[in-house]
């Protein structure tokens, strides 16, 4: 499992009065969410999202959705447990814990794979959704943003359709199998949020993705003010 609050902050050396990097640097997972939450909270949420460019994307969620103090270190315990769980069912995804959430990303060859020019969902996307779905139950006390994205091969405004359908896609998976629809919220971005080189075959598939974004909800943000572990 990844943790890039580290790289995060290092970028940050403003924000260095209001943030100790030795201090995150040095804290555990759990730690980091409460150190930068007590510290500078939403506006470093903020300040970090509109650097990264993906305020309305699962990264963006995550990071946006600082709640601080020790109810972020109660909340990044449990995304610890979470993501673990995440990793463990599928050693494929890319798991990574941001402050106080999850961020997941499931390319086509280890998650969610479409057929060419497709947005249906195949058995082996079934198996593995199935496996995200039973974690999403287990930790119903989470709000969940799904994102889809495409390469850059094609025309623009037909990879940002394309990238809706298989987001719609998986968000109408989840739905159907026993999620509330009033936990997800769903974005798409073509080929404008690339996380890979375009340029080779190996960064065109890894850019053929759905990224998941898992951040607290109201429920467990109030639990964790009250010290409810």
């Amino acid at each position: 499992m990844k943790s890039i609050t580290n790289k995060l902050a290092v970028g940050f050396i403003s924000l260095s009065m209001l943030v100790s990097c030795d201090a995150v640097q040095n804290a555990n997972k759990t730690q980091k969410g409460a150190v930068i939450g007590t510290t500078a909270g939403a506006v470093l949420g903020g300040v970090i999202g509109n650097n990264v460019g993906k305020r309305n994307s699962a990264l963006g969620a995550v990071i946006g959705g600082v709640v601080g103090g020790v109810a972020g270190g109660v909340i990044g315990k449990k995304m610890d447990k979470q993501a673990q769980k995440i990793e463990e069912e599928l050693p494929g995804a890319e798991v990574t814990r941001v402050g106080e959430g999850i961020d997941i990303v499931l390319d086509e060859n280890s998650g969610v794979r479409f057929a060419t020019n497709k947005s249906d969902i195949n058995g082996q996307s079934q198996e593995n959704l199935n496996k995200l779905i039973n974690i999403f139950k287990e930790y119903p006390d989470t709000n969940i943003v799904i994102e889809g994205h495409t390469d850059s091969s094609g025309d623009d405004a037909y990879n940002l359709a394309l990238s809706e359908k298989r987001a719609k896609s998986v968000t109408s998976y989840l739905t159907s199998n026993g999620i509330s629809g009033s936990r997800i919220t769903t974005y798409w971005h073509g080929e404008t949020l690339p996380k890979y080189d375009n340029t080779t075959a190996e960064g065109r598939a890894k850019n053929r993705r759905v990224e998941i974004g898992v951040v607290a909800n109201e429920k467990m943000i109030q639990d964790a003010k009250q010290g409810v572990d």
